[in-house]
């Protein structure tokens, strides 16, 4: 199916990769329609786009299009899937669709437990002339789609349903292959790994983080692979800030061949590793001097190490949500901190679902070491069950404050417990970690 001269209907168009896809297949020229269960900033931005976007699901959004794409969450009892069936629509996942999407395209596509839109977007930032589907919104282009009518793509991939096995890459990019989303793969660690490397093997190249623990064990791939090792190929890394805003720079050698030096936007090791990631899969196809140059449009993602505000009380919004991102950040934030003199340093932590806390308690124990406050939010549960977690015991090194909500009130913070402001943050870098709503209460409400 010629997708560019069709017309497409998608299902949950609000949702970040749904509408990643919608607002990239309309640059290809297709007709695009969507509805969701309510409305919200991105089908606000779909409609001035010119889609027409049905708001709640209704029967009468499905009229005769081509192809209806739904989203991960839309079950098959969905009122516009029984009318898509009814009029004998094709009717695909997300998942299902990618190939059809992505099938004649070159496509960058970047997986991995952590650090993947980060890599994707500052990859994107490289190559310029590429569309973009990134898993978060980018401070370059204020999206998460950069659409052209570009036969090269850059895609972040998805491990968490398998998708990334439907994107037909041609450099596979993994930033690391740390188990998470184990219910997708039976809590399985070798059906897991084997997707890994079933990934990697689909593309003509790949590029791999080889001092992960998983993909250091790789051996010949069947295609050109790029082992990347971060502890001795990022040399002389410094941090600077400049006007408040964090940079690092480092030198990356790598296969014995000198890439020279780098400078991008944000502050830590990690941001270095996810940058050379970037660099080692233009470098395929680009001069260095362009990477070097293209990589300062790079301006960071939203929710990821986000500054909101430069006052006494620097406020950050964060979207780590496991222990190893929550660690690096962290780190960085630490090493913020020795360039700007800003104390003390609070983390506001909303844990995002029980079964993620419960997989990796000791780490999230461990991982708040070094921090001034630390401020503990109720579960972000996306509709799981309760899991009994004794918060207050296991956190006790800290001396943490339990709050039910946070209120943004100029550059202030208030906790609130049982409806009553329990206490005020006003002062230092305050840090929320989550990938739940506390992103809205530390921006205000928006």
């Amino acid at each position: 199916m010629a997708l560019k001269t069709k017309k497409i209907h998608f299902i949950g168009i609000g949702g970040i990769g749904i509408s990643a896809l919608a607002k990239f297949l309309l640059a290809q020229g297709a007709e695009v329609s969507g509805s969701d269960i309510a409305e919200g900033c991105v089908t606000k931005e779909l409609k001035q786009m010119g889609i027409k976007v049905s708001i709640p699901h209704t029967k009468e959004a499905i009229c005769g299009q081509d192809l209806v794409i739904h989203s991960a969450i839309i079950k098959p009892d969905n009122i516009e899937v029984q009318e898509a069936h009814q009029q004998r629509i094709p009717v695909l996942s997300r998942k299902e669709s990618l190939k059809m999407i992505l099938g004649d395209k070159e496509v960058f596509a970047v997986a991995g437990a952590h650090g993947k839109s980060t890599t994707t977007a500052i990859l994107s930032a490289i190559l310029k002339d590429a569309s973009a589907l990134i898993g978060a919104e980018s401070k370059e282009f204020h999206s998460n789609t950069r659409a052209l009518k570009s036969k090269r793509v850059v895609f972040e991939a998805d491990e968490s349903d398998k998708s990334f096995l439907e994107c037909n890459p041609s450099c596979a990019i993994v930033t690391n292959a740390e188990p998470e989303h184990m219910e997708t793969y039976a809590h399985d660690l070798a059906q897991f790994h084997k997707a890994y490397e079933d990934f990697l093997k689909s593309a003509k190249s790949c590029v791999i983080n080889a001092e992960d623990s998983f993909l250091k064990s790789l051996g010949d791939l069947g295609n050109i692979c790029i082992r990347f090792y971060p502890s001795k190929d990022l040399r002389e890394i410094t941090y600077l800030v400049e006007n408040g805003i964090p940079k690092t720079q480092f030198r990356l050698v790598c296969g014995n061949k000198d890439y020279g030096k780098f400078n991008v936007y944000g502050l830590g090791e990690h941001i270095a590793l996810d940058a050379a990631l970037a660099i080692l899969a233009a470098a395929q196809i680009l001069p260095l001097e362009e990477i070097t140059k293209n990589i300062q449009n790079y301006r960071g993602i939203k929710k990821r190490f986000d500054i909101l505000t430069h006052d006494k009380c620097m406020i950050i919004d964060d979207y780590a949500h496991h222990p190893t991102e929550i660690a690096a950040t962290l780190k960085s934030l630490k090493k913020y901190q020795e360039l700007t003199h800003i104390k003390p340093l609070t983390a506001i932590w909303q844990p995002h679902k029980y079964s993620r806390v419960a997989d990796n308690l000791q780490g999230f124990v461990e991982c708040f070491e070094g921090v001034d406050r630390l401020v503990i939010l109720p579960v972000y549960a996306v509709g799981e069950s309760e899991i009994p977690i004794d918060f207050k015991k296991l956190f006790a090194r800290y001396q943490p404050i339990f709050a039910d909500s946070i209120v943004r009130q100029n550059n202030t913070l208030l906790l609130i417990q049982e409806g009553k402001t329990i206490d005020c943050l006003d002062n230092g870098i305050l840090v929320g970690f989550n990938a739940g709503n506390l992103t809205y209460a530390l921006r205000g409400g928006i």
